[in-house]
């Protein structure tokens, strides 16, 4: 098979249109181009149209357990406030002063009755209404005029999803889901017991290509080999008997306790949730197989429920146990930069130092995201060469990068126009 020829992305002009070239002429089943991975262009293009347009995982509503309370989140150029409003309702904002453009929330987290801009003290109420804006403004000045530009967003089962499009994707169906599947988890009542953040040295798209096969599980990650069964899918090729076998016994019993399990994943690849067991014999992600936590979520009752595995593209993947959710959320930062923030949560009455220790719960992810990074930064390093070129991957092990990198481009294409 012929390969698209070699340009260093220092003499290739990007723009629109030769993003829209390179996504016609693509090789399927093989990776992309250079430019994909290392152009500033392309990257901008990224923030616009994917991370501009499609549903962003932004954080957790347990983070929000007051009116008032408010999280920050950076996309790109765009700051973005979300907060809990005097109805209780989890609302979103851009994160602009309507005086002067100052940003307005300046901590990632925190909580006010008001919002109140640092630069002019002009102040909004949590419905982003204008309140204040001093007395130097003149009497024709009309507060209506200027509240806070909304955002829309969305929550179920725990999750704060936003947009930023003026039309956004559907995504009822999965959120309808995401209630359906986090209900036995009780998903209000947890706390984030641990929070990590590295920056990976590597395009987001190497973060998630990275993340969606464990084609290179062996010999990179042992300590989560110690409870994750590879597959989560009875008709993955590598899946075996007693596979299939443990499969079975598992849904029998997660049916005594009516806990959702069916794989989903008609949303055109861009999300799935499935329940899937854990290796015989372990109950949580931790070295021993040991839950992390001995107050377990929400109504669950027994700790071997194996993990609900969810994803949500473009940055966001999960693994729910009897015991605590682990929830990953990437954002970019450059061509070469991606923020990687992993949420360890566990019941909201869970004592720490009594039902859960921190570092246990946390060792096994912070192990595998510390040899992940280490993984997409050498991948980086090579796409970055005069030598790549694109390569095709494997379409019995890495399906599921192939069903990312086809949901990334049809995306693309289509948000491009």
């Amino acid at each position: 098979m012929s390969h698209l020829p070699v340009k260093n992305i220092d003499t290739m002009p990007i723009n629109r249109e030769m993003v829209k070239t390179m996504l016609e002429r693509r090789i399927p089943d093989y990776t992309l181009e250079q430019p994909f991975y290392t152009s500033p262009e392309l990257f901008r293009i990224d923030m616009e149209e994917i991370f501009g347009k499609e549903w962003i995982f932004a954080g957790m509503t347990c983070e929000l357990p007051k009116k008032g309370s408010f999280i920050t989140l950076e996309l790109g150029d765009n700051p973005i406030v979300i907060l809990r409003d005097n109805n209780n309702e989890i609302t979103a904002f851009h994160n602009v002063c309507r005086h002067r453009g100052s940003k307005l929330c300046l901590t990632q987290r925190g909580k006010s009755p008001k919002l109140v801009c640092s630069y002019h003290q002009w102040a909004y109420d949590l419905d982003g209404t204008l309140v204040y804006a001093g007395s130097d403004m003149g009497d024709d000045f009309d507060k209506q005029q200027f509240s806070l530009h909304p955002v829309h967003c969305e929550s179920a089962g725990g999750y704060i999803f936003v947009c930023l499009a003026d039309n956004p994707p559907p995504i009822q169906e999965f959120l309808d889901d995401m209630n359906l599947y986090l209900e036995p988890h009780g998903m209000e009542d947890t706390k984030i017991a641990v929070q990590s953040e590295i920056i990976e040295k590597a395009n987001w798209k190497l973060v998630v290509e990275n993340n969606r096969e464990c084609y290179h599980c062996d010999g990179s990650h042992p300590e989560l080999l110690a409870s994750l069964l590879e597959w989560d899918d009875n008709n993955d090729p590598r899946s075996t008997p007693e596979f299939k076998a443990l499969v079975a016994e598992k849904q029998a019993l997660w049916d005594t306790l009516d806990i959702p399990y069916l794989f989903k994943g008609a949303y055109n690849n861009r999300n799935r949730l499935v329940r899937t067991p854990l290796k015989a014999g372990t109950h949580s992600m931790t070295l021993d197989g040991k839950v992390a936590s001995t107050k377990l979520m929400g109504r669950i009752t027994s700790p071997d429920l194996g993990a609900l595995r969810i994803l949500h593209l473009p940055n966001s993947w999960n693994h729910g146990m009897g015991d605590n959710l682990i929830a990953f959320q990437i954002i970019p930062i450059s061509p070469q930069e991606t923020r990687v923030v992993t949420r360890w949560l566990v019941h909201k009455d869970a004592v720490e130092g009594v039902d859960y220790d921190p570092e246990n719960l946390a060792k096994v992810w912070t192990a595998t995201n510390a040899q992940d990074r280490s993984l997409a930064e050498n991948n980086q390093r090579g796409v970055n060469s005069v030598a790549y070129q694109p390569g095709p991957y494997s379409k019995t092990f890495e399906f599921g990068v192939i069903n990312f990198v086809n949901w990334y481009c049809e995306r693309l294409e289509e948000n491009l126009g």
